[in-house]
C-alpha cells in the first residue's frame, strides 16, 4: 500500500501550481476544469517516487458579495465556494500540518531554503538537525502553506 496523492485547495491556483515547478522541481498535467462545478485541479508529480499533489481551486462566477472574492482574469469578480473554509495552515491544528520534500543532501537544504529566503519567503526555523536527527528547514508557502525541507 502507499499514499498516491495529497490534494491542497488554494485560493490562487496557478501561484501555486509555478511554486511547485519552480522550487520542488514539479511536472504538471494540463488544467482539469468542470465547468458544471467550477472545480479545477492541476495533478503534480515530483522526479522521485510516486506520491502526487493535486492543487483544487473551486470557484463561481457571481456578483461581489463575499470578503473572499478576487478578480477573474476577464474582469469578473470570482468568489470561492461558500461551502470550502479557510484555516491557517501556518498554526497547528488537527489535519493537515505540513508536506515535507527531500532534497538529498544537507546542501541542498541549505540551498534552496536561502532561495526560498531571498524570495521573500517565511523561514520558520532551521536549516538545523532536529532532537530526532532530521537535518531541515520550515518555510510559509504560497497561502502560508507549511513546507519543510528535508535532507
Amino acid at each position: 500500500m502507499r499514499i498516491d496523492h495529497a490534494a491542497l485547495f488554494c485560493r490562487d491556483l496557478e501561484q501555486m501550481r509555478q511554486f511547485f515547478i519552480d522550487y520542488f522541481d514539479a511536472r504538471s498535467n494540463e488544467q482539469y476544469h468542470n465547468p458544471r462545478t467550477g472545480l479545477r485541479t492541476y495533478i503534480l508529480s515530483f522526479t522521485e517516487g510516486s506520491t502526487r499533489l493535486e492543487l483544487m481551486q473551486r470557484t463561481e462566477q457571481r456578483e461581489p458579495s463575499s470578503s473572499l472574492e478576487w478578480p477573474s482574469r476577464d474582469g469578473r469578480r470570482q468568489s470561492q465556494r461558500p461551502d470550502v473554509q479557510d484555516a491557517d495552515p501556518s498554526q497547528p491544528t488537527i489535519g493537515y500540518v505540513h508536506l515535507s520534500f527531500a532534497v538529498g543532501s544537507r546542501k541542498g537544504v541549505d540551498l534552496l531554503t536561502r532561495r526560498l529566503a531571498a524570495d521573500g519567503y517565511t523561514i520558520t526555523s532551521g536549516p538545523r538537525t532536529t532532537g530526532d536527527g532530521y537535518y531541515e528547514s520550515s518555510i510559509l508557502g504560497p497561502e502560508g502553506i507549511q513546507i519543510e525541507i528535508t535532507e
